[in-house]
């Protein structure tokens, strides 16, 4: 199951992760986001009972679960206080904290500076290396998003903190970062690696936090390795 992050959509995810050979892929849309109803929420723990929630209508006990930024958020969540339903994470481009500026919060409340918080997640998501029409998708979707959505997703982020707890998780976990991200700089990767039991950590050199849109095939093929180490038995 794919997890966007902060005021993103299922279309975040690139062809290459939404279909993963021989995989079953779920790409979803958090409450608020692309094709998903409702206000959006205001804390991560929601957002993980809204995905607790999608996989007891598709009839899934237990999966594997890909977070991009704060949808890392929500897979460590659910890792945390729903270990029973899941069988592996991905964090990628995440943390176990996810700080947003106060100058970013504040512009992102106010639909007089709401532009100015845009353009400020424009720079920080972006490396130098970044195609300029990767980064104008981004934002083609963050324009048509209600600010009050991005919003709540910021201080969503800004309020999370799972650093105490890295220890307790005891599935399989992938973390890749890229080694240009400002958004989320690998040392928040490399923090996790380290205290996460058994945490296989990977770089892509030249990525920034937008690495699955900017290497997709690279992040794919880590993907895949990650997931055939993973346990599965049908019906479990």
């Amino acid at each position: 199951m794919l997890i966007h992050g902060a005021g993103g959509d299922h279309l975040f995810w690139p062809p290459e992760m939404r279909r993963l050979a021989g995989r079953r892929v779920f790409t979803i849309d958090l409450p608020g986001h692309g094709r998903s109803e409702g206000p959006g929420c205001q804390s991560l723990p929601d957002y993980t009972e809204h995905v607790i929630d999608l996989l007891d209508a598709a009839g899934i006990s237990r999966a594997a679960l890909i977070g991009h930024g704060m949808g890392g958020g929500v897979a460590l969540t659910l890792a945390l206080d729903h270990p029973e339903r899941v069988a592996g994470i991905g964090l990628i481009a995440s943390g176990a904290r996810l700080p947003v500026s106060a100058a970013i919060l504040e512009n992102a409340a106010n639909p007089a500076t709401y532009s100015r918080a845009l353009e400020a997640l424009r720079a920080l998501m972006g490396s130098a290396r970044t195609a300029p029409q990767v980064k104008e998708r981004v934002f083609k979707y963050y324009a048509a998003l209600r600010p009050t959505v991005l919003h709540g997703d910021l201080h969503a982020c800004d309020r999370f903190d799972v650093t105490d707890r890295l220890e307790d998780i005891l599935c399989p976990v992938l973390v890749v970062c890229g080694a240009e991200d400002r958004l989320t700089p690998p040392r928040y990767s490399e923090s996790m690696a380290e205290r996460i039991p058994g945490a296989a950590l990977q770089t892509i050199d030249g990525a920034g936090h937008l690495l699955m849109l900017e290497q997709p095939r690279r992040l794919a093929g880590l993907v895949n390795v990650f997931l055939a180490t993973i346990p599965y038995t049908p019906g479990m």
